[in-house]
């Protein structure tokens, strides 16, 4: 049995019907490897310990494997942006991998920010770099620690993957969880 088979997938969102999202697998990346894990975050999904040093950890938290009984799916949405309502907006490098419920019967949404590109990338590449999945998953820990409601992250997967921003830069793939 592998650590993985512990995560209770209970997609309940993908049962609102795709006038909410996209059906949306993460596109693979070139060899992925551990930047940090947020040992006290996978406990929210009662991911054992002994996950993070399998062989699929990597894998599974970078988009190139897939969970069994998942429906990854880009998220459709309105809102404000720039100062104005938008109808339709999307996640356009964010990718709902599943939702998990954990032994006290809480729901997480497992995400994957920076695995490729979805219909709502809006002509982006729907990748992340390095620094600022650094950056996300200090300040949402950050904020945790000051009480303010975010995002928790989970870990940081970097990619041998070049991003072009400004620069080529390298490439990573943030998981985060949110209830």
């Amino acid at each position: 049995m592998t650590p993985f088979e512990c995560l209770k997938f209970d997609n309940i969102f993908s049962e609102l019907g795709n006038t909410y999202y996209s059906t949306t697998f993460p596109e693979a990346c070139n060899a992925p490897y551990i930047v940090s894990v947020n040992r006290n975050t996978a406990s929210l999904i009662d991911l054992k310990q002994s996950a993070f040093g399998h062989t699929d950890f990597k894998k599974y938290f970078s988009g190139n494997k897939t969970f069994d009984k998942i429906n990854p799916l880009a998220m459709l949405y309105s809102g404000h942006q720039f100062g104005h309502y938008v109808e339709q907006l999307g996640d356009g490098r964010a990718l709902l991998l599943g939702q998990v419920r954990n032994s006290n019967n809480e729901l997480w949404d497992i995400q994957l920010k920076g695995a490729g590109v979805t219909p709502y990338s809006r002509g982006g590449d729907g990748r992340a770099v390095l620094r600022s999945t650094i950056r996300e998953y200090l300040c949402s820990e950050a904020m945790h620690g000051l009480d303010i409601a975010t995002t928790r992250a989970l870990c940081i997967v970097g990619t041998d993957d070049h991003v072009y921003r400004e620069s080529i830069e390298s490439g990573a793939i943030l998981t985060r969880l949110a209830p």
